[in-house]
Formats: structure tokens, C-alpha cells, sequence
């Protein structure tokens, strides 16, 4: 005779949490940044025996009618919101469907669960750590200016710029690799280039390091690089990349977390995350020049 299997009675057992991913590049491909947080997420979700349903979309339009398949059907139980933007319709799209949602670097504010994470701090520790080495022009390619969190960093840049006595030098990419490359092209071709760049993820610089070689600009001799966010990709690069160092695996494990609290119906909060850090490896160092 078989046993039956006993029902999952940890809290938050069954539950479903949505998320839609842009893709970084043309391919489809997810920013590294992505896949380190849905680990995160992924091993506290099954902790308590729920799990994450990942839709990758092509716009924010898009990702609109996936909320109302998902409520329809009844697919997930809470979503989380990434990338936000200026009136983002999102939070009241979730709100009107009757699912919890958390937001991934929202801004603060009552009756909203946030997961915050100081994009102001990490750009300023950027910033200091560049004029520390001693550069005084620093590039900065950064995501799309829609985003609030591209909107903050830039606010931190030209701010921590200006009290450092440092020319800050601004070119907005898409967190692709081609942007990463060309922004990078339009940097070193200014009549006074910067002699370091600071890029808003880890594909771009990737991509800036391969510009830089082709146009016979030294790294870290005649430009210094700076990541933002760890991966596999940047401690294998050549040379390998200085990051902004932020632990995204521990970031999706609170966004997990908050969710999980969000659909038990406990009271919005918002939670903080913990600083980020530089690490420094062997592409940035003082400037030549």
C-alpha cells in the first residue's frame, strides 16, 4: 500500500512569484546581473516551498499583458517590479489585478513593499575610489535614463564629480554590448578623454575593453575600467574587471523575503540592502597621463 505524500505545510508553500525580465541585448540574452538574483530568489523561494515563474518581455507593454494573463489565469501570486520607471503603471496595474507586488529599487513611500538597494552610495564609492587613484576625467556609461535607478546614479555621479574636483563625462547606453563599444568609441574620441569609465553593468565594459584595444588605448595603462556588479564574466575578462561590487545572490534572497511577507499580508516596508564595495583587480590603476 502506498503512503500518501504528506502536504507541504511550510509558510508560504505553493506560492508562485512572478517576474518579466527585459533581455539586454538583442540576442535575448539576461543581463548577469539577473540570473545572480533569481539564484538568490530561487534557494530562499524553495526554502519555504514556493517558487519563481521568469517571463522575458520586450517591452514594458508587454509585460503589462503578462500581468493580466498571469491574475487571469491565476499563474502567480505576487510579482516583482524591476526597472522602474518615471509613472511607472506597473505598481497600479498589480494593484487593480489584486497582486502583491515588490519593488526593486523603488522609491520609499507608504504602503508600498520595497526592496532598496543605495544606487546613490555605490556611485559614490565609485567616483571616490577613480579620484582616489588620482583621475581627474572619469567616463561614465550608463544605462537608458528612463530608469529611476540610472536617474539616482546620475545625480550621485555629477554630485560626488563636483566635490571631488573631478570632470564627470556622461554617454547613456542600453546595457548592451554595441552600446557598451560605442559609447566607449565616443569617449576616447574626445579632445580630452577621460583617462577612467565607470559602466552601469558588466556586459558593456566587457565590450568597452575590446574598443579600447582595437583603437590602441592601453587598460589599465591608458584607461582605467570599472564594472558594476560581480559575474564570472568580468574575473575571467583580460585583464580581469574592477567591479562595484554589490552581492545580487543576497539582494534576491531578501526580494524573496519581502514577497513572501507581501502575500502572507503582512504591513508594506521597505527594506534596505546592504552597501556596496569596489573591488579592485587589474583593470584600473593610477593615470599615465
Amino acid at each position: 500500500m502506498t503512503t500518501p505524500t504528506p502536504p507541504d505545510r511550510r509558510p508560504g508553500s505553493g506560492i508562485r512569484v512572478g517576474l518579466a525580465l527585459l533581455p539586454a541585448d538583442d540576442d535575448g540574452a539576461l543581463e548577469p546581473f539577473y540570473t545572480d538574483l533569481l539564484a538568490g530568489m530561487e534557494e530562499e523561494l524553495d526554502a519555504h516551498g514556493a517558487s519563481v515563474f521568469v517571463h522575458v518581455v520586450p517591452d514594458l507593454d508587454a509585460e503589462l499583458v503578462a500581468y493580466r494573463r498571469w491574475a487571469r489565469d491565476g499563474l502567480v501570486d505576487a510579482v516583482v517590479i524591476s526597472d522602474l520607471v518615471e509613472d511607472d503603471p506597473r505598481e497600479q496595474a498589480c494593484r487593480d489585478l489584486g497582486l502583491p507586488s515588490v519593488l526593486l529599487g523603488g522609491e520609499p513611500g507608504d504602503g508600498r513593499w520595497v526592496v532598496d538597494y543605495d544606487n546613490d552610495g555605490a556611485m559614490r564609492t565609485a567616483v571616490a575610489f577613480l579620484a582616489g587613484l588620482g583621475h581627474r576625467r572619469v567616463g561614465w556609461v550608463s544605462g537608458p535614463e528612463r530608469y529611476r535607478h540610472t536617474r539616482v546614479r546620475g545625480a550621485a555621479f555629477r554630485d560626488a564629480a563636483a566635490a571631488a574636483g573631478v570632470v564627470g563625462l556622461h554617454r547613456e547606453g542600453d546595457y548592451g554590448a554595441a552600446s557598451g563599444a560605442a559609447r566607449t568609441a565616443e569617449l576616447l574620441a574626445l579632445p580630452e578623454p577621460p583617462t577612467a569609465i565607470v559602466y552601469d553593468n558588466d556586459l558593456m565594459p566587457l565590450a568597452g575593453l575590446r574598443e579600447a584595444a582595437r583603437l590602441g588605448v592601453r587598460v589599465p595603462e591608458d584607461l582605467s575600467v570599472l564594472a558594476w556588479d560581480d559575474s564570472a564574466n568580468v574575473r575571467i575578462s583580460h585583464p580581469p574587471l574592477s567591479v562595484v561590487s554589490r552581492d545580487v545572490h543576497e539582494l534576491g534572497a531578501l526580494t524573496a523575503e519581502v514577497l513572501l511577507r507581501a502575500v502572507a499580508g503582512g504591513p508594506p516596508a521597505t527594506t534596505g540592502t546592504p552597501g556596496a564595495r569596489v573591488v579592485a583587480r587589474g583593470s584600473t590603476a593610477p593615470p599615465s597621463r
